[in-house]
């Protein structure tokens, strides 16, 4: 191992000679359309799969698609000689882009500064490639372990097959740690180590009352109106103003974050203002900084995702719509049921609207937190190549599809230490991935066999 290459001035300089060459790369991978929730994209969700594999073999890397039930697995690597192997989990589909607020074609990457833009820039493609690199300059220098990667293209919808693949092709996945790429950091400058993820578990709700639209001057005030009914019911689940959920007993298995978790984020860098700017948000239910990490982190939700039903069209179409559904979904923290959690559902809403009818999506995501605190903190204590000092240690809302619910089966060593890393992100976009996370995937290759963010 050339370990001049590993000095934080050889990698500043890697960083700074790789950058054009990054985002070319970055490009062309933002600008397939990936998205996985779309049926019609099913050709472009291949093509990503092979300029994600071809990206591999250019850089002196080997990789293979993977078949699975649905989107398949790109598995890429650099060596397979050592002894140690870490696999890096990032995914390449993407959300639909119909948000509004788009002032150009989501698909179509460009820069602006040290701002890239650009469906997938920052979830989860330019990780993804910032992760890549780090590897690149890893085996450049000769590091003495089996870098591996697994791109999926599910999880934005939820990783319906991904533990398939994973029993499926579990003999060439096998490895010895596991990163998640696809969390992020709470502030500029300070790297923080994820603990453990917010549990996920969607359902909509529907309901009919009619067999066409009917005219609201001839029965309206005498119709049921499927929309109002179901606005009123999601009413009585949820306050909308501070988000508290109402249905009896929902927080009865929740277990509050602890004094010490407090306190870690109150010193965390975490400001409601750089939230508010990197969200681009107009309001948020608390200014104090730590109410909105305990309610983002700590504490479950129940969304409204989107109200389907009636004339969208412009202008009013004066009709009473014959049926009506509501999106929704529930973050769970740790300790809570997937299955007690949707029966309290059930129970409240056959109380109040028994013709309303729970269509459960089949995939959930747990919620994982035992124990990965503590590891981090022995990790950091124990591995002589981690040198950042301060690092945070905090549990993230969001979920990684079931990643780490289903990962075990490609895990040969139970000492490994499951959590994630991220490049820095704005609200606008990532910035240039900068030497930070590049060494921090170097540090996190040198350290045998257990692993987290540095």
């Amino acid at each position: 191992m050339d370990a001049q290459l590993l000095t934080r001035q050889a990698l500043k300089a890697f960083a700074e000679s790789q950058r054009t060459t990054f985002e070319k790369e970055l490009k062309t991978l933002v600008e397939i359309p990936s998205i996985s929730a779309d049926p019609t994209k099913a050709q472009d969700i291949q093509r990503c799969a092979q300029a994600a594999k071809s990206l591999f073999e250019r850089y002196g890397g080997h990789a293979e698609i993977l078949d699975t039930p649905g989107n398949p697995l790109i598995h890429g690597w650099f060596s397979q000689d050592f002894d140690k192997t870490i696999t890096v989990y990032n995914h390449m589909d993407v959300q639909p882009a119909n948000e509004p607020e788009w002032t150009a074609e989501p698909f179509e990457f460009t820069i602006q500064g040290d701002t890239y833009r650009g469906r997938g820039s920052t979830d989860d493609k330019g990780p993804a490639l910032s992760a890549f690199f780090g590897a690149v300059a890893a085996h450049q220098a000769g590091v003495p372990i089996n870098m591996h990667f697994l791109w999926e293209l599910e999880e934005e919808i939820g990783s319906p097959n991904f533990e398939e693949g994973l029993k499926k092709h579990k003999d060439k996945l096998r490895t010895d740690a596991i990163v998640v790429s696809d969390t992020v950091w709470i502030t500029r400058g300070k790297p923080s180590t994820p603990a453990g993820l917010r549990g996920l578990k969607g359902f909509r709700l529907t309901l009919e009352t009619a067999d066409h639209d009917l005219h609201s001057g001839v029965v309206g005030g005498a119709a049921r109106n499927p929309l109002s009914e179901l606005i009123t019911l999601v009413g009585q689940m949820v306050d909308g103003n501070t988000g508290r959920i109402l249905i009896p007993d929902f927080y009865d298995e929740v277990i509050p974050p602890s004094a010490e978790e407090l306190e870690g984020w109150r010193v965390s860098g975490f400001t409601t203002e750089t939230f508010m700017k990197d969200h681009q948000l107009k309001g948020v239910r608390t200014q104090d900084p730590v109410e909105i990490l305990t309610r983002v982190w700590g504490m479950p939700t129940m969304e409204v995702h989107g109200v389907v039903g009636g004339y969208t069209g412009p202008g009013i179409k004066s009709a009473v719509a014959p049926r009506a559904e509501i999106k929704l979904s529930c973050r769970l923290v740790p300790a809570m049921n997937e299955a007690s959690t949707m029966a309290r559902i059930k129970s409240f809403v056959k109380s109040k609207n028994p013709d309303v009818v729970i269509h459960e999506f089949e995939e959930w995501v747990r919620s994982l937190s035992d124990g990965f605190d503590r590891l981090h903190h022995e990790m950091l204590a124990d591995s002589p190549h981690v040198a950042w000092i301060g690092a945070t240690s905090f549990r993230p809302g969001e979920s990684v599809s079931a990643v780490m619910a289903r990962a075990d089966s490609m895990l040969q060593s139970t000492e490994s230490l499951r959590s994630g890393w991220r490049m820095a992100d704005t609200g606008d976009g990532p910035q240039l991935p900068n030497v930070a996370q590049w060494r921090g995937l170097i540090e996190v290759a040198l350290s045998t066999g257990r692993i987290g963010l540095v």
